[in-house]
């Protein structure tokens, strides 16, 4: 029986929050100041291609979950997450030379290079402005903290793009800021205006930060074993740019020198200016991690993140938040695009 598709089940567990949802989508559309009408038209580009905005909705469910919500302010901050969230996918689609995102054009692909970089900067600079109006210093100081860590994660991964002897550890420190922390930011701000212990709030902080792990865990494995079709980009895409992910350093670990050798070999020719030697090159390496067991022990490791993060909701209060949140936790397991 075929899955249904993503789009439904997310309709589904966003029951419980889909008028706020629906209003944190209207204030995106509000970020670029009107009068500007090369902001207005690249905002409607960018805020019309959607997404799953998971990071806003952990906002949401994290504020109704402790039994004190304040709808208004976690419109507002959940706002501002998927804001910073935009940003980051701009500068990373320039940094990474991606050509598509979600099936459409990247800016930079749209508007070049110039006018990529200062949007993302004019977006990340926009949710901390409108933020320090807000005068909650704490949570500045989250959304500050978050957004520091992704660009730092970012730059850690630019100085080892292209180097195929990349650390796990080092992996495993670019998946935590660049993508971990903005889920835990997201769940922590949601808890601190929802009336939560700061027990309860550091707890549903853990679970966002496991689903963050879990969340990139599977995209890189997505790279390797997804459909082009539902990804929206090519597979092997990340690693055409220089990226070398998860399911490719554990083929690594699993091949004497002479497989490390042709596997390397198979990786230069990737990017080969040559059609039929790239395509033979990938067949080649998807061969390698699917005979390895580098793609199987890719998806353990997602695995474990997600029981993780069902470890951790155990201890919070059992309602309709808390079923949606599950919910993710099964969706971003399973998902396929």
């Amino acid at each position: 029986m075929d899955k249904p598709p993503v789009a439904a089940i997310l309709s589904d567990l966003y029951r419980p929050i889909l008028p706020d949802l629906k209003r944190v989508e209207d204030e995106l559309t509000r970020i670029a100041p009107k009068g500007n009408p090369l902001l207005e038209e690249i905002g409607d580009y960018l805020f019309q291609l959607g997404g799953k905005r998971i990071r806003p909705a952990l906002l949401l469910l994290a504020n109704r979950l402790f039994g004190r919500p304040d709808a208004e302010a976690a419109v507002f901050w959940a706002t501002m997450i998927e804001t910073i969230h935009t940003a980051s996918l701009v500068h990373d689609d320039l940094v990474d030379n991606s050509n598509q995102r979600r099936g459409q054009a990247t800016v930079h692909v749209r508007w070049g290079a110039n006018i990529t970089v200062l949007l993302g900067d004019f977006l990340y600079l926009q949710s901390i402005r409108l933020s320090l109006r807000t005068r909650h210093n704490a949570l500045i100081d989250i959304l500050a903290d978050v957004t520091a860590l992704m660009v730092e994660g970012e730059l850690i991964e630019a100085s080892w793009r292209g180097k195929p002897e990349i650390p796990e550890p080092v992996y495993w420190d670019i998946l935590d800021k660049k993508t971990a922390a903005l889920f835990a930011g997201a769940c922590r701000i949601g808890a601190e205006i929802g009336g939560a212990s700061p027990d309860q709030a550091a707890g549903i902080e853990a679970f966002g930060r496991r689903l963050g792990l879990c969340f990139q865990i599977v995209d890189d494995w997505l790279d390797y074993s997804g459909d082009a079709a539902k990804l929206g980009k090519p597979v092997l895409s990340d690693l055409k740019e220089g990226r070398f992910t998860l399911p490719l350093l554990r083929c690594f670990d699993r091949l004497d020198g002479t497989g490390k050798r042709r596997l390397l070999e198979a990786v230069d020719g990737l990017v080969s200016a040559d059609r039929t030697s790239s395509e033979e090159a990938g067949r080649g390496i998807l061969a390698a991690v699917r005979e390895t067991g580098a793609l199987e022990a890719t998806l353990e490791e997602a695995r474990r993140s997600a029981a993780a993060a069902g470890s951790l909701l155990e201890s919070m209060p059992e309602n309709e938040a808390h079923g949606a949140l599950r919910g993710l936790i099964g969706l971003t397991i399973n998902r396929d695009k």
